[in-house]
Formats: structure tokens, sequence, C-alpha cells
């Protein structure tokens, strides 16, 4: 378990993975829509991150079609959402990329929420983590499909302290919306 220290405030980073995503013919990666089911799946995860107090002070996004449309629909469940940032840093991007990208918060931010893509998220997820709650790392380990939200904790004065082992991994879920 990572222990309490003086090393600054609990922080959170809030790790979503776009939602389903179509795969049109003729249709550059960076531009796919979501499909019927992240359109579904999107709102779902958008209540369930107000549902556990999760709401962030800022979001990152990746630039890409499916993950700002996953953005819109979740935050659209929300009375005020956060400001947004849509960084093009963030498509396709490995663990590294993604955590230079959340060095850039400024301080006064204690919940970030990033959105973006697998492998890198989970591999992010992975590194960050020195322990989990419950079978948390397992279930990243197996698979963190789309939808999912994984949710890091850590004390530090600045994101630019948030590094490989840091983190304590709290929860995963996988939200899905009603089928119809």
């Amino acid at each position: 378990m990572i222990a309490r220290s003086s090393a600054g405030p609990l922080r959170r980073l809030v790790v979503l993975r776009h939602a389903k995503s179509a795969w049109p013919l003729d249709v550059a990666d960076h531009e796919r829509p979501l499909a019927p089911r992240g359109r579904r799946d999107a709102p779902a995860a958008g209540r369930a991150l107000a549902d556990a107090d999760l709401l962030p002070d800022l979001a990152l996004c990746s630039t890409a079609v499916r993950a700002r449309r996953t953005w819109d629909l979740a935050a659209a469940e929300w009375g005020t959402p956060p400001p947004v940032r849509h960084d093009r840093r963030l498509y396709a991007a490995g663990p590294s990329g993604l955590l230079a990208v959340a060095h850039e918060v400024p301080a006064e931010v204690e919940t970030l929420l990033l959105i973006g893509h697998n492998p890198g998220l989970e591999e992010l997820v992975l590194a960050l983590a020195a322990d989990g709650l419950d079978d948390t790392l397992e279930q990243v380990r197996t698979k963190f499909p789309t939808s999912a939200i994984a949710v890091l904790s850590w004390h530090g004065t600045t994101w630019q302290a948030l590094a490989p082992g840091v983190a304590l991994l709290t929860s995963v879920t996988v939200p899905r919306g009603p089928k119809h």
C-alpha cells in the first residue's frame, strides 16, 4: 500500500479509454467515429464518474474523433463540465508520452481525467501503480476494454512528481449503457 506522506495533497488520475468505435471503410484511424455501443457506453461512463464523485478539475483528451465524442457524451451527464484540453500528443501515445502531458498539468488540479487509447493507457496504469486495491491490477493486466475507467491515487505537490510506481490503483470499472 502507498503510505500517506508529506509529499503533498491527494491527487487522482482518472484514466478513461474511449468508448467503442466503429471501423468504417475509407476512414482514417484518427477520424473513426463511435459505434452504436460506444454512443451508449460513453454517457454511462459519465454517470459512473459522477456517481463515484470522480468529476475532474481538468480533462485532457486525445484529438481522435472517438475520444472527443466520448468526452462530449460523458461530460453531458454533468451539470457543469470542467475545462477540457484536446491534445494531439495523446493520440497513439505510449506511457512516457502520456506521462509527459500529465506533467504539464497545473498544480491546482487535484483530479485529472485523461481520455485516450490503448495500449498506451493500459501500460500507463500498470506503470504508475505500485499496488492496487482488491484485484484491480489483475483486471487491468487481463483487459482494459473500451469505456474502462481506472482511478489512480497518489500524494504529490505537483503533477511533475507523478512517476512509475508512486500511485495506488483504487478502482477499475467498465460502465455499459443500456442495450436497445
